[in-house]
């Protein structure tokens, strides 16, 4: 009896050595979790995102970003692809492959594809229409100077043109590049676990070629969107469940300092949210349109000031890893901070869903790991079409006509 209790004492006693002193790839820092509201109020508990249809992917899997331009809906997936179909889900068809994890992606004046790929950098594709040969790839940035001179960026994520040509985008970590960790979540699991605030807001300008930060110090900035003036960048900022409004002439703020500051330059429009924003998307009538990739969870809240102890969940097996349950969740909001829609899913069966793309008819759901596009009516989901356009009304008859030439009705 005797030598099974010292082996069970060793036995014990290696366990926790192991608990406490195997090493990790995270170095947490404490933090302060700002407060869960919950489901209630704007985000009260709904189904609204249960009935949704869906389109083919083959294969491939994870919609994550979807653009639709020209009558083709285009999704970035995990196999490396953007694939492009018509709105049937028919002519599916890869238009362009990183050979990466393309995440957001847009378009740029002369149709061109803008690519963030964390495993690549930022991209340019040419050449990739119905048709083409292939695509033609070109690297426009992997580095940018600061802190220090080519400092590598890690995880391009979120990347949206203005209509000036300036690419703005998103390096949501500076300390765990998904080709070196596992892929996209993984490394973004690592990241929002170890807290240390290590992304940043960029912006490429193409004419000269350079790579400047608007904003630094955040945790997992992921998509961002325009504001309809262009005169500022919606920012979600993941890992603190709250999105930016930032000035697009912004300049190397730190975002740690930022918080409840006043000031022109960048604020906190939305925070506090009952999950992890992930991509943003402008849609119509003055919405903009987030995802929730999590809902939140306790484990990581709760453990906000013991880093410690969130370096030991690392060392458990990893299905009892902190990640919190999949829970279907999109909402819109105006560019005040105001939440205009909200739809929901509490079973999960579309998974971490990343936000929406929305025309005149349907809205798309993109997701990190689906195995489908989901889409819904906009008018199952309390969103009725606009209204078609008009032409402007002929002129009366008794209006004087301009002899020899049609009257010019102004618009």
């Amino acid at each position: 009896m005797q030598k099974i209790l010292k082996a069970l004492g060793l036995v014990v006693l290696a366990a926790v050595a192991y608990l406490l002193l195997w090493p990790v790839p995270i170095a947490p820092v404490s933090w302060a979790a700002p407060e869960d509201s919950g489901y209630s109020g704007a985000f009260e508990r709904n189904e609204r995102l249960s009935a949704l249809e869906h389109l083919p992917l083959g294969d491939d899997e994870g919609p994550e970003h979807v653009v639709v331009r020209d009558g083709w809906v285009y999704a970035a997936v995990s196999s490396g692809a953007i694939v492009r179909m018509k709105p049937d889900g028919s002519e599916r068809s890869v238009a362009v492959n990183t050979g990466g994890r393309p995440l957001g992606f847009d378009f740029d004046a002369r149709g061109a594809m803008v690519i963030a790929d964390p495993m690549k950098g930022l991209l340019r594709a040419t050449e990739f229409g119905p048709g083409s040969k292939g695509a033609k790839l070109e690297l426009l940035t992997s580095t940018v100077d600061h802190p220090q001179k080519n400092d590598p960026i890690r995880y391009a994520d979120g990347v949206v043109v203005a209509r000036n040509g300036t690419i703005y985008f998103t390096d949501a970590s500076r300390r765990f590049a998904p080709a070196e960790w596992g892929g996209t979540f993984m490394a973004s699991i690592l990241d929002i676990l170890e807290h240390q605030s290590t992304g940043r807001l960029l912006a490429y300008d193409p004419k000269t070629k350079t790579t400047r930060v608007l904003m630094h110090g955040m945790c997992f900035p992921n998509g961002l969107a325009l504001s309809a003036d262009e005169n500022h960048l919606f920012v979600a900022e993941t890992g603190e469940y709250r999105i930016w409004k930032v000035a697009v002439d912004a300049s190397l703020l730190d975002a740690k300092t930022m918080v409840g500051a006043p000031g022109d330059r960048a604020r906190v429009l939305l925070d506090k949210l009952p999950g992890y924003p992930d991509n943003l998307m402008r849609g119509q009538d003055g919405r903009y349109w987030a995802g929730f990739a999590k809902p939140r969870g306790a484990f990581i809240d709760k453990t906000a000031g013991m880093p410690w102890l969130r370096s030991l969940s690392l060392r458990l097996p990893r299905k009892l890893w902190p990640v919190p349950p999949a829970y279907g969740h999109v909402f819109a909001f105006d560019e005040d901070g105001r939440v205009t829609a909200n739809l929901q899913d509490p079973s999960g069966a579309y998974p971490e869903a990343t936000s929406v793309t929305e025309t005149d008819e349907r809205l798309y759901v993109q997701s990190l790991h689906a195995k489908t596009l989901g889409w819904l009516d906009k008018a199952a989901a309390g969103l009725p079409a606009p209204e078609p356009a008009t032409a402007p009304p002929p002129p009366a008859a008794s209006e004087p006509q301009t002899k020899g030439k049609a009257r010019r009705v102004q618009r």
